[in-house]
């Protein structure tokens, strides 16, 4: 018998500084059996720093060809695809064939590795790449229950998250940033 997710329900408070996005997101999640709760908080990340109409979480993990996140138009065109972690050159440039706008958020030990090994094949494509801190997104793990409220507010490169157990600042880098 396979395992089955675990789901977890935010109501999040998003607060985008940046691009003048407040709302308050009710965002239920699943968990892979095969995923970390600091790939699945990265994937909330990911999920605020882009909220907008029409961006769903996809299963993911269960389908290999699908990204993590991804927003599609009334008509089922894909606008957006958002993989989380540390994905193939071969993946992102068919991603960048298949969506105008490509977002990586890089975020576990292993990212700065990857990066330097990868670093000149994504310069050519059209793909936005972000990196966490490690640290970071393990403190932000530790502040998690399966139904709670929190928020959020992005600014310039910083997300600040409070939840009831703890508040933390989240730091990000630009790795590539190429579309407008």
């Amino acid at each position: 018998m396979a395992l089955k997710p675990t789901i977890f329900k935010f109501t999040v408070s998003i607060s985008d500084l940046d691009r003048h996005y407040y709302d308050t997101l009710s965002i239920t999640v699943a968990q892979h059996p095969s995923e970390t709760i600091e790939r699945m908080m990265t994937r909330v990340l990911a999920y605020c720093l882009n909220a907008g109409e029409g961006l769903v979480f996809t299963a993911g993990l269960s389908i290999p060809d699908e990204p993590d996140i991804w927003a599609k138009s009334l008509d089922d065109q894909l606008l957006l695809w958002l993989d989380v972690g540390e994905p193939s050159f071969e993946r992102i440039k068919k991603a960048s064939r298949l969506s105008p706008a490509v977002k990586i958020y890089s975020f576990n030990s292993k990212s700065d590795i990857w990066w330097q090994q990868e670093e000149k094949k994504f310069s050519p494509l059209n793909v936005d790449i972000y990196q966490f801190s490690w640290s970071s997104i393990q403190s932000l793990a530790l502040l998690i229950e399966r139904s709670m409220e929190f928020s959020i507010t992005l600014s310039d490169k910083s997300i600040f998250v409070a939840t009831p157990l703890g508040e933390l600042e989240i730091l990000y880098s630009i790795l590539q940033e190429k579309m407008l």
